[in-house]
């Protein structure tokens, strides 16, 4: 054993040669990283120097699809990667299409329609099965379609689907928890008006559909105390038939006992032979243009909708109109560059042509600003939607658009339930299997002619809504800068009592 003193300090070192080698290889590692290191930095190039592939052909994984006798329209999907099964089932009703007077019973209806139980199971019985088995069965019912669907593990797909079965075809609608559902809608009632985002959504939804609208229409307390046990269950007995349902699973399960476990809980389901596809409400733009405004005296920025009625994805110019989004919108787009970056109005700002299956959707733009800059930043939205009409986007606009667009198409295809979802909606509004693949083949082709004539004919500067949420007094200027009348919109909640100050 060897002593070493310093400054007073005896160390001792029992294996010199342990300590050789171990300094030896440290210094190794060091040599070996500082030369990976100088080899990444040779190597290194600039992104515009990249060399990328093409992007891979997308392919549909396989499946099937059949209809029972019923009328029950069947798709299978077998994904074996996980031992997990999920189902999906669309049924052709939506809360478009509830009385005007019970605005809430859609909703209503989908929600008791799990929580209320079944005939065979209790509630409580219900979700003790389901939690045992870390499984799920859920339902709801959104603005244009109903929707039922479960998650299982393959283990358990037999039990589970079979619970799914029974809230399809036999809910009881628990008059408790249906209580208990009215309770909720009227919290979140008292609440709407928290958010002015929130606001803004709904109000400018209601100016453009018109206030009486299915697709602008809001729930009341009024309307809340009108819905009843009885109307769950007409609405239910109105809608819920083989015949008027798309059931699609995917996962680790085996098509041929699948279709025999689908046939044995949904077989002897009878069809309806007098339902109908419903009629549509029509649609038609409730304003033409002008100003608005929902004064929030504790706010200190304005949030700001701008745009008009818009239309339908199976319009042959949707693809071009995509194109002119990815122009408008996103790092590098002419909203973000000219509104965000260089006036520095707002940190978020967007313009989209945003349609609808089967409805005319919205073209809306808009974001977020401090309330000295509303006008200014109302002014800019129009100076862009305009510039776009006159002034040809440029080569790298709409390539970089193109690709933007196109490169993230692959993730219209991240899993297989989520194929088989967009495949059962296509069917669901009648659009071609294809579709998205017509889309992506249109966009390929958009050139930026077609991108320029698309905005002078679907953009309306002269018909554009304006809605502004934000604080009277801090507006300024005024809004009147921007039209001679500015139309105040009350959103006092009808019904709520005034709040009592001390």
């Amino acid at each position: 054993m060897q002593r070493y003193k310093v400054k007073g300090k005896k160390f001792k070192i029992r294996n010199v040669k342990g300590l050789i080698y171990a300094l030896v290889g440290v210094f190794a590692c060091l040599l070996l990283t500082c030369n990976f290191s100088l080899a990444a930095t040779a190597e290194a190039k600039h992104y515009t120097e990249l060399q990328l592939p093409p992007l891979p052909e997308i392919k549909l994984p396989k499946y099937e699809r059949f209809v029972l006798q019923n009328g029950l329209v069947v798709y299978l999907m077998e994904d074996h990667e996980l031992p997990l099964v999920n189902g999906t089932a669309f049924v052709r009703t939506g809360n478009r299409l509830e009385p005007q007077q019970k605005v809430g019973l859609a909703g209503f209806t989908g929600a008791v329609m799990r929580t209320g139980g079944t005939k065979k199971h209790s509630p409580d019985e219900l979700n003790e099965i389901l939690e045992q088995r870390a499984a799920s069965v859920e339902t709801s019912i959104g603005e244009a379609s109903g929707g039922a669907s479960f998650d299982a593990l393959s283990e358990d797909l037999e039990t589970v689907f079979g619970l799914f079965a029974e809230v399809v075809r036999s809910p009881v609608f628990a008059q408790e928890k249906l209580d208990l559902a009215k309770t909720q809608a009227k919290g979140g009632i008292a609440r709407r008006n928290d958010n002015p985002d929130s606001i803004a959504s709904r109000e400018f939804k209601k100016l453009i559909y018109g206030k009486d609208s299915p697709y602008a229409r809001t729930i009341e307390y009024a309307t809340v105390d009108q819905i009843e046990r009885e109307d769950l269950i007409k609405f239910y007995q109105q809608y819920f038939h083989p015949n008027n349902m798309i059931l699609g699973i995917v996962g680790d399960f085996d098509s041929k006992k699948m279709r025999s476990l689908i046939q044995a809980n949904f077989g002897d389901w009878n069809r309806n032979p007098g339902i109908a596809k419903p009629k549509l409400p029509s649609v038609s733009p409730a304003n033409t243009g002008g100003v608005f405004f929902v004064n929030q005296p504790q706010l200190t920025q304005s949030s700001v909708f701008i745009g008009h009625l818009g239309g339908r994805f199976d319009n042959p110019d949707y693809p071009a109109l995509d194109v002119l989004n990815g122009v408008l919108n996103g790092f590098g787009g002419r909203l973000f560059n000219e509104v965000r970056s260089r006036q520095g109005l707002a940190y978020s700002v967007y313009g989209e042509w945003s349609p609808r299956y089967d409805y005319p959707g919205m073209f809306i733009a808009g974001g977020q600003t401090r309330s000295d800059a509303t006008v200014q930043f109302v002014k800019a939205l129009q100076n862009e939607i305009k510039r776009i009409q006159t002034q040809r986007v440029t080569a790298k606009e709409l390539a970089f658009a193109k690709e933007s667009t196109l490169n993230s198409f692959v993730f219209n295809f991240q899993d297989p339930g989520q194929t088989l979802s967009r495949l059962m909606r296509y069917e669901y509004y009648g659009y071609p299997a294809d579709f998205l693949f017509r889309y992506q083949k249109a966009v390929a082709a958009t050139t930026a002619a077609d991108v320029q004539r698309v905005a002078r004919e679907y953009l309306k500067p002269e018909k554009i809504v304006t809605l502004v949420v934000g604080n009277q007094t801090a507006i300024q200027p005024p809004l009147t800068q921007l039209a001679a009348k500015v139309t105040p919109i009350d959103v006092t909640i009808p019904g709520s009592q005034p709040k009592v100050k001390n």
